[in-house]
């Protein structure tokens, strides 16, 4: 989603498409899947040589982007991501690292930025919980402080739809403390503290590997807290907002290859000696695709340009890209299964590999229906 208009950044889009396509093809995906794997922690390192994982790291903390623009730039590299549903996870590290080097005092974890941006190490952000929709900021999970001086925290309670959280050394989790449970705090916690229990969930794509955790009696230290109370709930709104449009860039990607190779079957495929293509039926059927295919583009780009600028509007701009892709993205991908006939609906075919990764993140970090809802309230509130 960056707009590639400096000698930089046609560098860093090129080498990541050229990364991409190498290293992460549709094959490697499906060897990843045979061998029951989600990423190559080794692959995962050479990605964030590239970059990827500073664009969020201010350069006094070791980061940094090529346009200025960290939010942008990583909008691109989903993207690219997308075009062959590659595995990683991008995700669950940037969101994390969104959270430390937006507190008060990052330098508290400067030591564990370090480690992320290495790709040495991998955390995930634990928000959701289990039989609950989008809720971010109503945590039932709870951090009980052991002192009056809030030196220490017990964490209880389970989250799930934790995204890499078997590869994950440490897990950032959402939890409610304070007087009567009225604040919300962040807490890092290694997931070989005692009391963390981590099972793996049943996921429809085949590399995004997902689960639930329990946390039973959890003892973290009150320097584990990533920021204060009072501005926890604005990194946890950046954090989502970050989240979202980046599942959001990397469907677009999904929609522009499924659709460019769909376009090229149906020019190809010949029946009644004419190409498919040219009946005025599937004509009609390719505009419509490419109308919400350039549409996704467009709420995408304008969340992107939103969240980059820490706009007012950017929750907004994000519920707005979310609602309109994830509602659009399963039918195009659909309507491309069709185009291709009875091979669209064959293992053998790579059609599947990109409709479940937009039916997977269709549910995740809320559905289009609950982002309509909040799209809703933000401009009844404008009012």
């Amino acid at each position: 989603m960056t707009t590639v208009d400096s000698p930089e950044k046609i560098l860093f889009t090129s080498t990541t498409q050229a990364f991409v396509q190498k290293e992460a093809p549709l094959r490697y995906v499906r060897e990843l899947h045979s061998a029951g794997s989600s990423f190559d922690p080794a692959w995962w390192r050479r990605a964030a040589e590239l970059g990827w994982t500073g664009l969020l790291v201010p350069e006094k903390l070791g980061g940094g982007s090529v346009s200025g623009d960290g939010v942008a730039d990583l909008a691109m590299v989903a993207e690219q991501l997308g075009k062959t549903v590659a595995p990683g996870p991008l995700y669950p590290v940037s969101t994390v690292l969104a959270g430390l080097v937006d507190c008060e005092d990052p330098q508290a974890h400067v030591e564990l930025i370090g480690s992320l941006m290495s790709g040495e190490t991998v955390a995930s952000w634990a928000v959701c919980e289990p039989g609950r929709g989008w809720a971010p900021l109503d945590p039932t999970v709870t951090a009980t402080p052991t002192d009056t001086g809030y030196r220490s925290y017990v964490l209880q309670g389970t989250k799930d739809r934790v995204e890499a959280a078997a590869q994950s050394a440490v897990l950032l989790v959402v939890a409610r403390c304070g007087p009567n449970g009225s604040d919300i705090r962040q807490f890092l916690v290694p997931t070989d503290t005692p009391g963390v229990r981590i099972t793996a969930q049943q996921s429809v794509d085949l590399v995004k590997q997902y689960a639930r955790v329990d946390l039973d009696g959890v003892a973290v230290a009150g320097s584990a807290a990533v920021g204060s109370a009072a501005e926890t709930a604005g990194l946890i709104e950046r954090q989502s907002q970050i989240a979202q449009v980046l599942q959001c860039a990397e469907v677009v990607g999904i929609l522009q290859t499924v659709f460019d190779f769909t376009v090229r079957w149906a020019l190809d495929r010949h029946t009644f000696g004419r190409p498919l293509a040219s009946y005025q039926a599937l004509k009609h059927a390719f505009a419509d695709m490419k109308m919400w295919l350039e549409a996704c583009r467009a709420t995408t780009a304008s969340a992107v340009a939103d969240i980059s600028a820490r706009a007012p509007a950017a929750t907004r701009s994000a519920s707005i890209a979310k609602s309109y892709v994830g509602e659009l993205a399963g039918p195009i991908v659909q309507g491309c299964v069709q185009m291709h006939g009875g091979i669209g609906v064959t293992w053998e075919h790579d059609l599947h590999l990109y409709l479940r990764r937009v039916a997977l993140y269709r549910a995740m970090f809320g559905t289009p229906e609950e982002h309509n809802v909040r799209v809703y309230e933000a401009e009844k509130s404008a009012r």
